[in-house]
């Protein structure tokens, strides 16, 4: 078993990856195999919406120009996923969401019925909606959410700060335990069908 974590962070090695590293420590002693994948500095297309990803019928973007395609095909060998933030203006990086917004876009079934977290770091405030933002892409993917003891968020102005929050990293913990939990509990389970779609048009 694997999960990959996304560090959505422009800094590689601070706040929101201390966080994710203890996840990742957590799984680990489970049994579980971890990689963290840093999204970079680099800049990061949004997408435009054109549908190419469907017509192509690859589970790929049409850009590869940056570094999304590449964790498409890391989230699809991956059991499970972990998305780390940091939070902006009580909300989640805008790289980040771009990266998202082009992960499920593209290939949201091969992503299906994966167990998948959000954790969000913060000096302060704005964790919380942070969380809900890149829980949303899992929530409407069929992707069971991960909890822990408390909402997964740390809090610190530098990884030494993090690494002080001592009740940030023992949620960080839990919440690999329990996601290790769950992809064995449900290892051998098969997903469920998969509904064909209905859309509701509200004005016609």
């Amino acid at each position: 078993m694997k999960v990959l974590l996304i560090n959505g962070s422009p800094n590689e090695e601070r706040c929101t990856h201390t966080a994710l590293a203890e996840v990742a420590a957590a799984l680990e002693a489970e049994g579980v195999e971890t990689e963290i994948a840093w999204i970079g500095r680099d800049p990061v297309r949004g997408c435009i919406g054109c549908g190419g990803c469907a017509k192509r019928g690859d589970a790929r973007c049409i850009f590869y120009d940056d570094v999304v395609n590449g964790l498409i095909e890391k989230a699809e060998a991956a059991d499970g996923i972990v998305v780390g933030t940091p939070v902006y203006y009580a909300g989640a990086n805008g790289a980040l969401l771009a990266v998202l917004d082009r992960m499920f876009y593209a290939a949201s079934a091969n992503l299906r019925f994966k167990p998948a977290a959000a954790v969000a770091s913060a000096r302060r405030a704005g964790t919380t909606p942070a969380i809900d933002q890149v829980n949303k892409y899992f929530q409407i993917n069929c992707m069971p959410v991960v909890s822990s003891n408390y909402w997964p968020m740390v809090h610190g102005k530098s990884a030494e700060d993090v690494r002080q929050d001592e009740e940030g990293l023992q949620i960080m913990r839990v919440l690999g335990r329990n996601m290790a939990w769950l992809l064995k509990a449900t290892a051998s389970v098969p997903a469920p069908d998969v509904e064909p779609k209905v859309m509701t048009n509200f004005i016609r």
